[in-house]
């Protein structure tokens, strides 16, 4: 009984397979910075120039 043997803790090792005798390791939680939200400023944009529209003027007669 040993490394062959597939209910034996170290036999499973040996195999790869974890089954009942032998727990898992949790998965370690990634340690990573929090996302912080940039929020975009949207760029000013400048005034159109207005167009200078001739004023129609009624002559008079």
């Amino acid at each position: 009984m040993g490394k062959g043997d597939q209910k034996t803790r170290r036999g499973k090792i040996q195999v790869g397979s974890f089954g009942v005798v032998r727990p898992r390791k949790k998965a370690s939680a990634k340690t990573t910075a929090p996302k912080v939200k940039v929020e975009k400023v949207a760029p000013v944009k400048k005034a159109a120039a207005k167009k200078a529209t001739k004023k129609a003027t009624k002559k008079e007669a």
